[in-house]
Protein backbone atom coordinates (compact mmCIF):
# COMPACT_ATOMS: atom_id res chain seq x y z
CA UNK A 1 0.00 0.00 0.00
CA UNK A 2 1.39 3.13 -0.42
CA UNK A 3 1.68 5.64 1.97
CA UNK A 4 3.32 9.25 2.46
CA UNK A 5 4.74 11.29 5.56
CA UNK A 6 2.86 14.41 6.68
CA UNK A 7 3.18 16.88 9.54
CA UNK A 8 1.48 16.31 12.78
CA UNK A 9 1.37 17.27 16.12
CA UNK A 10 1.15 14.43 19.35
CA UNK A 11 3.27 13.19 21.97
CA UNK A 12 5.24 9.94 22.51
CA UNK A 13 4.33 9.46 26.53
CA UNK A 14 1.86 10.04 28.98
CA UNK A 15 4.20 12.85 30.85
CA UNK A 16 5.31 14.82 27.72
CA UNK A 17 4.36 17.86 25.90
CA UNK A 18 2.57 17.48 22.36
CA UNK A 19 5.48 18.51 19.79
CA UNK A 20 5.61 18.31 15.99
CA UNK A 21 5.82 14.87 14.65
CA UNK A 22 5.71 12.98 11.44
CA UNK A 23 3.17 10.06 10.57
CA UNK A 24 2.17 7.78 7.60
CA UNK A 25 -1.07 8.84 5.77
CA UNK A 26 -2.29 5.76 3.07
CA UNK A 27 -2.97 7.07 -0.10
CA UNK A 28 -6.43 6.64 -0.73
CA UNK A 29 -8.01 3.60 -1.43
CA UNK A 30 -10.97 3.01 -4.42
CA UNK A 31 -13.47 3.87 -1.66
CA UNK A 32 -11.14 7.09 -0.06
CA UNK A 33 -11.51 10.68 0.69
CA UNK A 34 -8.78 12.78 1.69
CA UNK A 35 -9.09 15.42 3.30
CA UNK A 36 -7.01 19.05 3.97
CA UNK A 37 -7.89 19.52 7.96
CA UNK A 38 -8.23 23.21 8.09
CA UNK A 39 -9.43 23.11 11.83
CA UNK A 40 -9.61 20.93 14.64
CA UNK A 41 -11.55 21.15 17.89
CA UNK A 42 -10.38 20.49 21.15
CA UNK A 43 -12.26 18.17 23.46
CA UNK A 44 -11.45 17.29 26.96
CA UNK A 45 -11.38 13.26 25.78
CA UNK A 46 -8.23 14.50 23.55
CA UNK A 47 -6.47 15.66 27.13
CA UNK A 48 -7.87 12.50 28.93
CA UNK A 49 -6.19 10.46 26.30
CA UNK A 50 -2.74 12.22 25.60
CA UNK A 51 -1.80 11.72 29.20
CA UNK A 52 -3.83 8.55 29.82
CA UNK A 53 -5.81 9.39 32.60
CA UNK A 54 -8.37 6.80 31.07
CA UNK A 55 -5.73 4.24 30.84
CA UNK A 56 -5.02 2.04 27.56
CA UNK A 57 -3.48 5.06 25.34
CA UNK A 58 -0.61 3.74 22.93
CA UNK A 59 2.41 6.21 22.57
CA UNK A 60 2.50 8.39 19.67
CA UNK A 61 -0.53 9.80 20.04
CA UNK A 62 -1.96 12.23 17.62
CA UNK A 63 -5.18 13.81 18.99
CA UNK A 64 -8.15 15.68 17.71
CA UNK A 65 -11.57 14.20 16.54
CA UNK A 66 -13.54 17.18 15.74
CA UNK A 67 -11.90 17.85 11.76
CA UNK A 68 -13.07 20.10 9.18
CA UNK A 69 -11.64 20.75 6.12
CA UNK A 70 -11.56 20.68 2.20
CA UNK A 71 -11.37 17.31 -0.06
CA UNK A 72 -8.25 17.14 -1.93
CA UNK A 73 -8.31 13.61 -3.46
CA UNK A 74 -11.06 10.65 -3.70
CA UNK A 75 -10.60 7.31 -4.84
CA UNK A 76 -12.18 5.74 -8.00
CA UNK A 77 -15.59 4.89 -6.54
CA UNK A 78 -16.14 7.48 -4.39
CA UNK A 79 -19.91 8.98 -5.11
CA UNK A 80 -20.35 11.13 -2.37
CA UNK A 81 -17.62 13.49 -2.56
CA UNK A 82 -15.51 15.63 -4.94
CA UNK A 83 -12.39 17.18 -4.97
CA UNK A 84 -13.04 21.08 -3.46
CA UNK A 85 -16.42 20.04 -0.95
CA UNK A 86 -16.20 20.91 2.54
CA UNK A 87 -15.78 17.66 4.39
CA UNK A 88 -15.98 16.25 8.51
CA UNK A 89 -14.62 13.58 10.55
CA UNK A 90 -15.76 12.76 13.58
CA UNK A 91 -14.74 10.30 16.50
CA UNK A 92 -15.35 7.09 14.10
CA UNK A 93 -13.53 6.54 10.85
CA UNK A 94 -14.49 2.47 10.79
CA UNK A 95 -16.85 -0.15 11.84
CA UNK A 96 -17.88 -3.55 11.10
CA UNK A 97 -21.00 -2.58 8.82
CA UNK A 98 -22.58 -6.08 9.45
CA UNK A 99 -24.21 -5.99 13.43
CA UNK A 100 -27.44 -4.70 13.79
CA UNK A 101 -26.14 -1.38 15.39
CA UNK A 102 -24.29 -0.34 12.10
CA UNK A 103 -27.32 -1.90 9.97
CA UNK A 104 -29.22 0.85 12.02
CA UNK A 105 -26.81 3.54 11.56
CA UNK A 106 -25.74 3.21 15.47
CA UNK A 107 -21.80 2.66 14.30
CA UNK A 108 -21.32 4.44 17.72
CA UNK A 109 -22.36 1.24 18.95
CA UNK A 110 -20.74 -1.52 16.74
CA UNK A 111 -20.98 -5.21 18.30
CA UNK A 112 -16.88 -5.85 17.66
CA UNK A 113 -15.92 -2.37 18.04
CA UNK A 114 -15.76 0.52 15.82
CA UNK A 115 -12.62 2.46 14.56
CA UNK A 116 -11.55 5.68 16.57
CA UNK A 117 -10.32 8.57 14.81
CA UNK A 118 -6.80 8.07 16.68
CA UNK A 119 -5.68 5.59 18.97
CA UNK A 120 -7.22 2.73 17.27
CA UNK A 121 -5.93 -0.19 15.85
CA UNK A 122 -5.39 0.91 12.05
CA UNK A 123 -6.86 -1.91 10.32
CA UNK A 124 -4.47 -0.44 6.34
CA UNK A 125 -1.41 0.19 8.28
CA UNK A 126 -1.13 -1.43 10.86
CA UNK A 127 -0.36 0.20 14.61
CA UNK A 128 -2.66 2.77 15.58
CA UNK A 129 -4.99 5.46 13.80
CA UNK A 130 -3.70 9.08 14.38
CA UNK A 131 -6.20 11.88 14.60
CA UNK A 132 -6.84 15.53 13.00
CA UNK A 133 -3.91 17.36 14.77
CA UNK A 134 -2.36 16.63 11.48
CA UNK A 135 -1.64 18.11 8.32
CA UNK A 136 -4.77 15.81 6.31
CA UNK A 137 -6.81 12.77 6.82
CA UNK A 138 -8.02 9.63 4.72
CA UNK A 139 -11.28 8.21 5.80
CA UNK A 140 -13.69 5.96 3.99
CA UNK A 141 -16.38 7.83 2.43
CA UNK A 142 -19.05 6.26 4.27
CA UNK A 143 -17.54 7.76 7.68
CA UNK A 144 -17.62 11.29 5.96
CA UNK A 145 -19.77 14.03 6.52
CA UNK A 146 -20.51 17.16 4.23
CA UNK A 147 -20.51 20.53 6.32
CA UNK A 148 -23.22 22.73 4.91
CA UNK A 149 -21.58 26.02 3.49
CA UNK A 150 -23.60 28.47 5.46
CA UNK A 151 -21.96 27.16 8.48
CA UNK A 152 -19.01 29.04 10.01
CA UNK A 153 -15.91 26.00 9.43
CA UNK A 154 -13.78 26.67 12.58
CA UNK A 155 -16.89 27.44 14.65
CA UNK A 156 -18.80 24.16 12.85
CA UNK A 157 -15.82 21.43 13.81
CA UNK A 158 -16.77 21.22 17.60
CA UNK A 159 -19.92 19.98 16.53
CA UNK A 160 -18.52 16.63 15.23
CA UNK A 161 -18.46 15.72 19.02
CA UNK A 162 -19.43 18.05 21.27
CA UNK A 163 -22.51 18.82 18.83
CA UNK A 164 -23.53 15.21 18.24
CA UNK A 165 -22.62 14.08 21.93
CA UNK A 166 -25.80 16.24 23.05
CA UNK A 167 -28.14 16.05 20.13
CA UNK A 168 -28.15 12.37 20.06
CA UNK A 169 -30.03 11.85 23.32
CA UNK A 170 -32.04 15.53 22.76
CA UNK A 171 -33.57 13.73 19.82
CA UNK A 172 -33.79 9.91 21.33
CA UNK A 173 -35.46 11.49 24.21
CA UNK A 174 -37.30 13.36 22.12
CA UNK A 175 -36.85 17.37 23.13
CA UNK A 176 -39.40 19.27 21.72
CA UNK A 177 -42.29 21.64 22.75
CA UNK A 178 -43.94 21.14 25.70
CA UNK A 179 -41.24 19.49 27.11
CA UNK A 180 -38.85 20.84 29.81
CA UNK A 181 -35.29 20.23 29.36
CA UNK A 182 -32.52 20.57 32.42
CA UNK A 183 -28.49 21.22 31.17
CA UNK A 184 -26.46 20.92 34.18
CA UNK A 185 -23.02 22.16 33.62
CA UNK A 186 -22.21 24.84 31.03
CA UNK A 187 -18.89 24.31 29.32
CA UNK A 188 -18.36 22.93 25.60
CA UNK A 189 -21.14 20.33 25.65
CA UNK A 190 -23.63 22.35 28.02
CA UNK A 191 -23.21 25.51 25.55
CA UNK A 192 -24.48 23.67 22.40
CA UNK A 193 -26.92 21.59 24.72
CA UNK A 194 -28.82 24.69 25.17
CA UNK A 195 -28.63 26.45 22.04
CA UNK A 196 -30.10 23.04 20.47
CA UNK A 197 -32.47 22.10 23.11
CA UNK A 198 -33.61 25.65 22.58
CA UNK A 199 -34.16 25.33 18.63
CA UNK A 200 -35.84 22.02 19.28
CA UNK A 201 -38.64 24.20 20.82
CA UNK A 202 -38.12 22.85 24.50
CA UNK A 203 -37.98 25.19 27.60
CA UNK A 204 -34.56 25.07 28.39
CA UNK A 205 -33.75 24.89 32.40
CA UNK A 206 -29.48 25.36 32.74
CA UNK A 207 -27.88 24.47 36.39
CA UNK A 208 -24.63 26.07 36.90
CA UNK A 209 -22.19 26.50 39.80
CA UNK A 210 -21.18 29.29 38.46
CA UNK A 211 -22.94 32.97 38.61
CA UNK A 212 -20.95 34.25 35.80
CA UNK A 213 -22.06 31.74 33.93
CA UNK A 214 -25.50 31.80 34.72
CA UNK A 215 -25.55 35.26 33.32
CA UNK A 216 -23.77 34.00 29.98
CA UNK A 217 -26.69 30.88 30.48
CA UNK A 218 -29.66 33.43 28.90
CA UNK A 219 -27.39 34.83 25.94
CA UNK A 220 -27.16 30.78 25.08
CA UNK A 221 -30.93 30.69 24.87
CA UNK A 222 -31.77 29.21 28.03
CA UNK A 223 -35.16 30.50 29.17
CA UNK A 224 -34.07 29.62 33.11
CA UNK A 225 -31.10 29.41 35.18
CA UNK A 226 -30.38 27.74 38.46
CA UNK A 227 -27.52 28.37 40.82
CA UNK A 228 -27.34 24.96 41.87
CA UNK A 229 -25.54 25.52 45.11
CA UNK A 230 -28.62 27.28 46.25
CA UNK A 231 -31.17 24.78 47.79
CA UNK A 232 -33.78 27.00 47.06
CA UNK A 233 -33.39 27.37 43.91
CA UNK A 234 -33.27 23.99 43.46
CA UNK A 235 -36.30 23.16 45.07
CA UNK A 236 -38.23 25.50 42.90
CA UNK A 237 -37.46 23.56 39.42
CA UNK A 238 -38.91 19.90 39.77
CA UNK A 239 -40.62 17.72 37.13
CA UNK A 240 -38.51 18.58 34.44
CA UNK A 241 -39.31 15.54 31.41
CA UNK A 242 -35.27 15.55 30.76
CA UNK A 243 -31.79 16.25 32.07
CA UNK A 244 -29.14 16.10 30.30
CA UNK A 245 -25.81 16.04 32.49
CA UNK A 246 -23.06 17.56 30.85
CA UNK A 247 -20.16 17.82 33.82
CA UNK A 248 -17.27 15.35 33.84
CA UNK A 249 -16.09 16.06 37.49
CA UNK A 250 -17.59 13.73 40.36
CA UNK A 251 -20.95 15.62 41.59
CA UNK A 252 -24.09 14.39 43.20
CA UNK A 253 -26.75 12.96 40.50
CA UNK A 254 -29.51 12.33 43.50
CA UNK A 255 -29.97 16.02 43.45
CA UNK A 256 -31.11 16.06 39.71
CA UNK A 257 -32.81 12.50 39.71
CA UNK A 258 -35.38 14.74 42.35
CA UNK A 259 -35.73 17.60 39.82
CA UNK A 260 -37.30 14.78 37.37
CA UNK A 261 -40.90 13.98 36.79
CA UNK A 262 -42.69 10.94 36.39
CA UNK A 263 -41.19 8.59 34.33
CA UNK A 264 -38.29 11.79 33.44
CA UNK A 265 -34.72 10.99 32.63
CA UNK A 266 -31.62 12.01 33.54
CA UNK A 267 -28.89 11.32 30.61
CA UNK A 268 -25.20 11.66 31.53
CA UNK A 269 -22.83 12.74 28.77
CA UNK A 270 -19.76 13.74 30.72
CA UNK A 271 -17.24 11.44 31.43
CA UNK A 272 -16.43 12.04 35.36
CA UNK A 273 -13.72 9.34 36.27
CA UNK A 274 -15.11 9.02 39.79
CA UNK A 275 -17.99 6.63 40.74
CA UNK A 276 -21.25 8.51 40.66
CA UNK A 277 -23.30 6.79 43.29
CA UNK A 278 -27.24 6.41 43.08
CA UNK A 279 -29.91 6.06 45.25
CA UNK A 280 -32.58 3.44 44.88
CA UNK A 281 -35.38 5.12 46.17
CA UNK A 282 -34.50 8.43 43.84
CA UNK A 283 -35.32 5.96 40.80
CA UNK A 284 -38.02 4.03 42.14
CA UNK A 285 -40.43 6.52 43.32
CA UNK A 286 -41.69 8.07 39.55
CA UNK A 287 -40.61 5.29 37.93
CA UNK A 288 -37.22 7.71 36.89
CA UNK A 289 -34.12 6.79 34.97
CA UNK A 290 -30.85 7.51 34.57
CA UNK A 291 -29.05 6.61 31.39
CA UNK A 292 -25.84 7.62 29.48
CA UNK A 293 -25.84 8.04 25.53
CA UNK A 294 -22.54 8.05 23.16
CA UNK A 295 -22.03 10.45 20.04
CA UNK A 296 -23.87 9.07 17.34
CA UNK A 297 -23.76 7.46 14.22
CA UNK A 298 -22.92 8.96 10.53
CA UNK A 299 -26.47 9.57 9.72
CA UNK A 300 -27.70 11.16 12.47
CA UNK A 301 -24.39 13.03 12.75
CA UNK A 302 -25.51 14.59 9.47
CA UNK A 303 -28.64 15.30 10.43
CA UNK A 304 -27.31 17.05 13.42
CA UNK A 305 -25.04 19.05 11.02
CA UNK A 306 -27.79 20.09 9.00
CA UNK A 307 -30.35 21.07 11.94
CA UNK A 308 -27.05 23.32 13.06
CA UNK A 309 -27.17 24.95 9.72
CA UNK A 310 -30.91 25.68 9.64
CA UNK A 311 -30.67 27.12 12.74
CA UNK A 312 -27.53 29.31 12.38
CA UNK A 313 -25.76 26.82 15.46
CA UNK A 314 -22.06 26.29 16.00
CA UNK A 315 -19.67 26.68 19.15
CA UNK A 316 -18.47 29.79 20.89
CA UNK A 317 -14.86 29.22 20.41
CA UNK A 318 -11.30 30.42 20.79
CA UNK A 319 -9.22 29.91 17.99
CA UNK A 320 -5.28 28.67 18.89
CA UNK A 321 -2.18 27.45 16.77
CA UNK A 322 -0.71 24.11 16.86
CA UNK A 323 2.04 25.87 19.31
CA UNK A 324 -0.28 27.06 21.33
CA UNK A 325 -1.95 23.20 22.33
CA UNK A 326 -0.03 22.43 25.53
CA UNK A 327 -1.30 25.65 26.77
CA UNK A 328 -4.75 25.11 26.31
CA UNK A 329 -4.70 21.76 27.80
CA UNK A 330 -3.69 23.20 30.69
CA UNK A 331 -6.21 25.91 30.42
CA UNK A 332 -8.91 23.23 29.36
CA UNK A 333 -7.50 21.06 32.77
CA UNK A 334 -8.53 24.46 34.76
CA UNK A 335 -11.86 24.94 32.76
CA UNK A 336 -10.38 28.19 31.53
CA UNK A 337 -11.94 28.34 28.22
CA UNK A 338 -15.16 30.24 26.80
CA UNK A 339 -16.24 27.58 25.39
CA UNK A 340 -14.10 25.20 23.12
CA UNK A 341 -10.57 25.65 21.44
CA UNK A 342 -10.13 25.14 17.79
CA UNK A 343 -7.34 25.26 16.07
CA UNK A 344 -6.46 26.34 13.09
CA UNK A 345 -4.38 23.31 11.37
CA UNK A 346 -2.70 26.01 8.85
CA UNK A 347 -0.45 26.95 11.66
CA UNK A 348 1.05 23.55 11.32
CA UNK A 349 2.92 24.66 8.47
CA UNK A 350 5.21 27.01 10.28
Amino acid sequence: MNTKNIKAFGTEAADAPLNALNINRREPLPYDVEIEILYCGICHSDLHAARNEWGGSAYPIVPGHEIVGKVTKVGNQVAKFQIGDLAAVGCIVDSCRECEHCKEGLEQYCEPGNTIVFGAPDKHLGGRTYGGFSENIVVDEHYVLHVPAKLDLAAAALLLCAGITVYSPLKHWKAGPGKKVGIVGIGGLGHLAIKIAKAMGAQVVVFTTSQAKAEDAKRLGADEVVLSTNAEQMKKHAKLDIIIDTVSAKHNINDYLNLLKVDGTVVLVGLPVDQLPIGAFNLIKGRKSFSGSNIGGIAETQEMLDFCAKHNITADIEMISVQQINEAFDRLEKGDVHYRFVVDMGSLKN
